[in-house]
């Protein structure tokens, strides 16, 4: 591991418990809660709410394993680190840590593309080239945050993260209050509950948490690692789920599931017009657009830091493309540039689709890492391991069969970019493991 060129971002115990809650918190909502809400309830129908539940309980069982390695190993390298330590430096750690990483990029063009659906919605706009080159402006904006440096990113997502959770909790609570707690009608569309499209709904809802692996990837810099990155994570999944269940039950008080799958793209606004009346409206505008603008911040650190982690442990081949400074700048442009295509070409229901495919089969080559090589090393309960790998395929395939029933083009894009990814890795280290 170097530390020539980045020895003032990777001091040890120089971010908190606090820090790294904000941290993970503010990865994890600006998400889930505004891009994903109206999509899992496109599938979860009025159960929608529990789908959150339920995505909070298999993240639990997939941070088991983070959480043990970390406690271990902890180190900056994250889930890079993990599967190193699990397949040795060959292509199914490369290419798994690739995934991952391309699971950020898609979630930062998600969050993007979000912030612009919001940020459009007073002006009744809701289609059209001003979303992809709002969501493009959003990344570049975050780009020149993070090029000038560390403390200037920690700080601002800290303050960010603060008020979004009390200004989404508002949200949550006087729209609740205002809807007279009840809950949604089965809509007249579909009559009754589906279980294929709950199960699928809930690899949606795990997106909406697994900025946890946020925290596993800054592990050597958080105080007293060994027992505060389990801590954080467990901590930050849990203000997450009571976050989205306010919502949700919030949301669901206001709207029909009809009306929240038509306003998907921008469900909170639209529950907040019958609660707060234009007020709320705004209110929740500007809130999606603080949230949405911290979340494509923080994640364009924690990719462009990752993509520096693999260049340095020989992952993955490193091009300068005659660009000067150190290889985090570089990694940095790299994310930009890819999240913006992403943004521009690919609406939010696919996005969000890609991120599911690409991350689940990555949690997946963790686990089975984990529980095949490393389990007694860093005494893990195989039992949990293998609970959370059967939740994921539980998951995956249930998420790929409602795919390929609605939108069979994505599952094949998942499909070849999920090949193209281990060819090369295999093909740039010529050998799977080591």
């Amino acid at each position: 591991m170097t530390h020539s060129h980045d020895d003032d971002t990777l001091k040890k115990g120089s971010i908190s418990l606090g820090g790294a809650v904000g941290m993970g918190t503010g990865v994890m909502i600006g998400a889930g809660i505004f891009a994903l809400t109206g999509q899992i309830a496109q599938l979860a129908g009025p159960y929608f709410a529990l789908s959150f539940v339920l995505g909070a309980i298999i993240t639990s069982f997939s941070a088991y394993s983070y959480i043990k390695m970390s406690n271990t190993w902890p180190s900056s390298g994250g889930i890079a680190m993990i599967l190193q330590k699990a397949y040795g430096p060959g292509a199914i750690a490369a290419a798994a840590a690739l995934l991952m990483t391309l699971s950020m990029v898609i979630s930062e063009s998600l969050v993007a593309r979000t912030f612009a659906t919001y940020v459009l919605r007073p002006f009744d706009i809701s289609g059209g080239p001003l979303v992809p080159v709002l969501a493009v402006g959003v990344i570049l904006f975050a780009f020149l945050v993070n090029i000038s440096g560390n403390r200037s990113v920690g700080l601002l997502s800290i303050i960010m993260a603060i008020v979004k959770i009390g200004g989404i909790a508002l949200f949550g609570i006087v729209a609740l209050w205002s809807g007279g707690f009840s809950f949604p009608d089965a809509s007249s569309s579909d009559g009754g509950f589906d279980v294929t499209g709950f199960i699928a709904s809930v690899a949606l809802s795990i997106l909406a948490f697994k900025g946890f692996t946020t925290i596993t990837n800054s592990g050597g810099e958080i105080t007293d690692p060994h027992r505060n990155v389990g801590r954080t994570i467990m901590i930050s999944i849990t203000i997450c789920v009571v976050v989205y269940l306010l919502v949700a039950l919030a949301v669901g008080s206001n709207l029909t599931i009809d009306q929240i799958v038509a306003a998907k793209d921008y469900s909170l606004a639209e529950a907040a017009s019958p609660a707060l009346g234009q007020f709320g409206f705004y209110f929740t505008v500007v809130l999606a657009a603080v949230a949405t603008a911290s979340g494509v911040l923080a994640s364009v650190f924690a990719v462009s830091r990752m993509l520096a982690m693999l260049t340095e442990m020989k992952m993955i081949p490193h091009s300068h493309f005659g660009m000067s400074g150190p290889i985090r700048s570089h990694t940095l442009v790299y994310t930009v540039v890819l999240a913006s295509t992403l943004a521009v070409f690919f609406d939010l229901s696919r996005i969000a689709s890609l991120g599911a495919f690409f991350y689940l089969i990555m949690d997946m080559l963790v686990h089975l890492g984990v529980f095949r090589h490393l389990r007694h090393e860093i005494g893990a309960n195989g039992a949990i391991i293998l609970m959370a790998l059967a939740f994921d395929a539980t998951v995956l395939v249930a998420f790929t069969w409602m795919k390929l029933g609605s939108d069979p083009m994505i599952v094949l894009y998942a499909a070849v970019g999920i090949m193209a990814v281990f060819t090369y890795e295999r093909i740039y280290l010529s050998r799977w493991t080591a």
